[in-house]
């Protein structure tokens, strides 16, 4: 699931029917139960792509230092010589690696998955004090009632 379809997702469950106050609370448990699997599953595929990414660096780097075998720059269809007869500096590595196509598309997953669960944890949070919303509804209206 997207970000911009969980926001969507979002934008409908936050209401809480201000007429119907007492079914708003009964669907808290139900909310919770269905952001915290949103949630998990985003941490799981987090967790995923930060293992691909480290594996991925591994080769990179053995691939940039010339000890990859034939095989596996085969297998990633890279080439034999990843600077193409260019010499580069072992201080000058981190620059190929901040710029790797390969390395950038995974880093650019894992840091949108990253600000996914970050909006999952939001309205977990808010969902966690939606009770607290609808008592204070409650005791507004009383109030207004001169009670």
């Amino acid at each position: 699931m997207t970000l911009d379809e969980i926001k969507l997702m979002w934008k409908k469950d936050c209401i809480v029917d201000d007429i119907e106050l007492d079914k708003s609370s009964l669907d808290v448990p139900k909310l919770h139960a269905k952001y915290s699997e949103l949630l998990s599953d985003t941490l799981v595929k987090l967790k995923q792509k930060q293992f691909q990414y480290n594996l991925l660096i591994k080769d990179k780097w053995l691939w940039f230092n010339g000890k990859l075998d034939k095989e596996t720059i085969d297998k990633y269809g890279w080439k034999d010589d990843p600077f193409d007869g260019m010499k580069v500096m072992k201080a000058d590595m981190h620059y190929f690696f901040n710029s790797d196509d390969d390395l950038t598309k995974l880093k650019a997953q894992e840091e949108l998955l990253k600000i996914q669960m970050d909006f999952l944890k939001e309205c977990m949070q808010n969902i966690t004090w939606r009770h607290q919303t609808i008592k204070n509804t409650i005791d507004w209206r009383k109030f207004m009632a001169g009670q």
